[in-house]
């Protein structure tokens, strides 16, 4: 029922042929959905849907527990264009050259787990987490691996980490994934995330730090798949809203204090975002924190349709495509008090 988040299985993304990312989006948006993308963008909403017609780009993150950065870009080089725009996250690569249709999964550089195809936005919720060894982390939705191999690669395999997921086939794809890469300092779960997180908050086993990236309806994956367009509903947005509050709630509670946490959604949607982040701040002892990113963010919103939001929503971040040529991404800093 649920869309999940932007990392989708690898494999799928790179069966994808050229032509169905589209220069038309095959699936048109209703008429509600168009009408929030205008109160929420304004006279950028032309700029928004000529954004979502394009294809996607093709970018990788080096898996730096199998390779450095420096090799894998020396190796790939011999065959593609490669650039590195952030200077400050060297293993983000995008690909320049035109490829053929599941190039990047047939490289030997793939199978060896030397990289990992990831969306630009969707690498953004570990780099706001900031994984350090020896730290012990949660990631309550884990499947198919895409963050959690990064933030495994972030610790440098040190520490605990523990991978969560309720689905079944979801979970094989994380397996695969993980040992793809290399990845060691891992324990993974299949179990509904809120009923775990109370079992390990009941035994006071406790994280330093918990990545949420929640199921939601979508709507900033279009350009990769544009289903969600067929799909979207309010109602939908109002049981995925309350799953996420669910979800994020049983998190806090086994989160450490003075420990952060992570919310993110690929989704546009504020009744998902500032929505579920106004619940814990009203509920729970936390804050939000400001954060930076290497993408061009714009503030989280204060008001929607009515309903008033803190000022503290400032401080989340919303990626926006036509901001970075990437698909849509929230993400939100939250702080358990002391």
């Amino acid at each position: 029922m649920f869309v999940k988040n932007v990392d989708l299985h690898l494999h799928s993304f790179l069966r994808l042929k050229e032509k169905e990312f589209g220069k038309m989006l095959r699936n048109k948006p209703k008429p509600e959905f168009e009408k929030r993308i205008q109160n929420l963008l304004g006279k950028e909403k032309d700029e928004f849907w000529k954004c979502c017609e394009k294809p996607l780009r093709n970018i990788i993150r080096c898996n730096t527990l199998k390779i450095s950065t420096q090799e894998l870009k020396k190796r790939l080089e011999k065959k593609w264009k490669i650039s590195q725009p952030y200077k400050n996250h060297p293993e983000i690569l995008i690909i320049e050259s035109k490829l053929q249709p599941g190039e990047l999964g047939k490289a030997i550089e793939h199978q060896l787990g030397y990289y990992y195809g990831q969306e630009l936005a969707s690498m953004q919720s570990p780099i706001a987490l900031d994984p350090k060894p020896g730290e012990k982390i949660l990631d309550l939705c884990a499947a198919p691996g895409s963050k959690t191999t990064q933030i495994a690669s972030l610790m440098q395999n040190q520490g605990l980490l523990i991978a969560n997921d309720i689905s079944i086939p979801r979970i094989k794809a994380l397996g695969t994934n993980l040992e793809r890469c290399g990845v060691t300092n891992i324990i993974v779960t299949r179990m509904n995330g809120a009923w775990l997180c109370k079992q390990l908050s009941k035994k006071g086993f406790l994280f330093d730090k918990i990545l949420v990236d929640a199921p939601c309806s979508g709507e900033g994956t279009i350009r990769f798949n544009d289903k969600v367009l067929k799909m979207w509903n309010p109602k939908m947005i109002q049981v995925i809203s309350g799953l996420q509050k669910k979800l994020l709630a049983s998190a806090i509670s086994c989160l450490k204090k003075g420990g952060t946490l992570i919310y993110s959604t690929c989704t546009f949607e504020p009744q998902e975002n500032e929505g579920v982040i106004q619940f814990a701040l009203d509920k729970f002892n936390v804050k939000l924190e400001e954060f930076s990113l290497p993408l061009k963010t714009r503030q989280g919103i204060t008001e929607w349709q009515g309903k008033e939001f803190s000022s503290e929503m400032k401080k989340c971040k919303r990626v926006w495509p036509q901001d970075n040529d990437t698909e849509g991404f929230f993400v939100a800093k939250i702080r358990k008090i002391k």
